[in-house]
């Protein structure tokens, strides 16, 4: 996984903003690769039913594991984000 620091200096450094989306998608689509949540931004997943199978577990389990990567990918991408812009991509 990326180091915190990658993560700090992104969201210190150059924010998106309406001028600069080309560098910044290719330094966050670098940043989700090495953090493994890349697949969530063309993933969706839905909650299993409910049920006690052996197999309604493991299916928990990965849903549960893909919401942690999601949250992890949502909150990489907001932290790199200029604050009027984090309105827009609450939608998406």
């Amino acid at each position: 996984m990326a180091d915190k620091t990658v993560v700090a200096d992104l969201t210190k450094g150059e924010k998106l903003d309406s001028d600069n989306y080309d560098i910044w998608r290719r330094k966050i689509q670098y940043l989700l690769n090495e953090q493994e949540v890349s697949n969530t931004l063309d993933q969706v997943m839905v909650e299993p039913e409910q049920g006690n199978t052996a197999q309604h577990r493991r299916d928990l389990e990965v849903y549960q594991t893909w919401c942690n990567k999601d949250r992890c990918a949502c909150f990489t991408m907001l932290s790199s984000m200029r604050n009027d812009l984090i309105s827009e991509f609450e939608h998406c």
